[in-house]
């Protein structure tokens, strides 16, 4: 499946490039490192704004204290309105992670600890909050263990039933409707399936609960403590500005390049509505990278996981990259937007990928660009470019063995399971559905417990035409999953049951 209050460092140096499709321009005076960075982004930029669906695109790169920017496509699609630096776009869930900032803030301020049992904050009882006598906790809402639905109240049934086209403007107009009340009506009937603090899951639902109980602590809006606590000091523009008739906000379009709506509705934002432009996300990602906030380093401290397999912070995901180097990253779409953040503490590098476009390959795209990114600028590891080549001798085949003797070799080798999963998908889409599936039966050895490698696998098997494969791994994807919906909407398709 393809798939979180120091004065900001005012030394940065402000460089900015802007590309129109293959039409840069950059200051006069250029480092060879610039150089060599203007030209890695400008064919990187061009190859992803060649894609059928893609509208505009935004990059900021914030290296060894220097920020830097580039942009592509347009602000519109149909305009010749190329995008800044200083374009809005909407951030999606990478919002959350300014969510989970906040709730640090209050943990050192001793406002709350992240193993308080949620529901000394809400109103009423909620006996239902808990499974097997465990409840959930404050950290469980920011690592994406609390094991809360999706979203409530649940309307997949209703919007199955209505024309694609139309399923945003339907949840926005439900979402406007609904009340925080509503909300907390919903919660009561809510049952928990797991644990709290053992699955990690996507919860809209848990980011929501958090805002609110961060707004019940400080008695303060969400908005306002973002405005407070983060945009003030980072001096980011504020998303509160960034309404409709904002000059500055890009449009949002999906895999049709139709217009969609705007998350313009306050209770969507910790979730994912948050608007923010590349400067603003450049000043964020060398805060994180600074760490001289106590705060932002509690963000990055390991809550669920190994950075080994796979680990959260809070709402950070955690992982080690091919030369075993800690990345930080956070990913986010709307309903016309999808955005990429991430960074590498050890390299002081960070980058963050901006678009307003949203069509289904869209995040996997944008993981492939940050990987290009990455390795344009600081080259392919040793250890990684041996792995590589001897995969390449031998046509994919017997890949567990070639990892391990590359691996003798270079003992700092780390395959994540996230990086040889888009590996696998960027093969696919480039036709090479043969060596696709060798790389997920791949990380399917490497990390057996996980439900979304054999997922990957399963889908791989059924572009190949491969049924019975396909059916086999689903299943035992929803083994290891059973609220993998994916899975069972596919085995339909197959003609299979669970």
């Amino acid at each position: 499946m393809t798939a979180n209050r120091a004065t900001l460092l005012t030394c940065l140096l402000l460089l900015t490039a802007s590309f129109a499709f293959g039409q840069p321009t950059r200051p006069a005076a250029s480092s060879n490192s610039q150089k060599q960075l203007d030209l890695v982004m400008q064919q990187v930029g061009e190859a992803f704004s060649k894609e059928p669906t893609a509208v505009g695109l935004s990059i900021g790169i914030v290296k060894d204290g220097q920020t830097y920017f580039y942009n592509f496509g347009t602000t519109e699609k149909g305009t010749g309105k190329v995008p800044t630096q200083h374009t809005i776009y909407e951030i999606g869930s990478v919002s959350k992670t300014f969510a989970s900032l906040l709730l640090a803030q209050a943990v050192l301020e001793k406002r709350v600890s992240l193993t308080d049992d949620i529901r000394k904050y809400l109103p009423g009882d909620y006996p239902n909050l808990a499974y097997a006598g465990k409840p959930i906790k404050l950290v469980h809402l920011a690592n994406t263990t609390s094991a809360l639905p999706d979203n409530v109240p649940d309307r997949s049934a209703i919007l199955q039933q209505a024309p694609p086209d139309s399923v945003p403007f339907l949840i926005l107009r439900a979402a406007r409707a609904y009340t925080r009340q509503d909300f907390y009506t919903d919660l009561h009937a809510v049952k928990l399936d797991t644990v709290p603090g053992l699955i990690p899951r996507h919860s809209n639902t848990g980011a929501q609960l958090l805002a609110y109980i961060l707004e019940s602590v400080y008695q303060a809006p969400f908005e306002q403590l973002v405005e407070k606590y983060i945009a003030q000091p980072l001096q980011m523009r504020s998303t509160l500005q960034a309404k409709a008739g904002n000059s500055l906000l890009a449009v949002g379009h999906n895999e049709k390049g139709n217009r969609m709506p705007y998350h313009f509705i306050e209770s969507l934002e910790p979730s994912g509505g948050l608007r923010y432009s590349a400067a603003d996300m450049a000043k964020y990602l060398a805060y994180q990278l600074a760490k001289s906030n106590k705060a932002v380093a509690l963000t990055h401290q390991t809550t669920w996981g190994s950075v080994d397999e796979e680990a959260i912070g809070l709402n950070w995901s955690v992982r080690k990259t091919p030369d075993s180097k800690r990345q930080l990253l956070h990913t986010g779409g709307t309903f016309g937007f999808a955005s990429y953040c991430s960074f590498y503490p050890e390299l002081g590098f960070g980058l963050v990928l901006l678009v307003n476009e949203s069509a289904p390959q869209t995040q996997g795209r944008l993981w492939a660009l940050a990987d290009q990114i990455q390795e344009g600028v600081y080259g392919v590891p040793p250890a990684l470019q041996a792995f590589r080549k001897s995969l390449a001798a031998t046509e994919y085949k017997q890949a567990l063995e070639v990892f391990k003797a590359a691996k003798q070799k270079h003992p700092e080798l780390h395959l994540s399971e996230e990086f040889v999963n888009e590996w696998g998908y960027t093969l696919a889409r480039q036709g090479n559905i043969g060596h696709a599936i060798e790389l997920f039966k791949l990380n399917v050895r490497l990390h057996p417990g996980s439900w979304n490698t054999y997922d990957s696998l399963a889908e791989s098997y059924e572009m190949q035409g491969n049924t019975a494969l396909a059916i086999s791994n689903y299943r035992q994807s929803l083994a290891l999953n059973p609220k993998n919906t994916g899975a069972v909407e596919h085995l339909k398709k197959l003609g299979a049951s669970k």
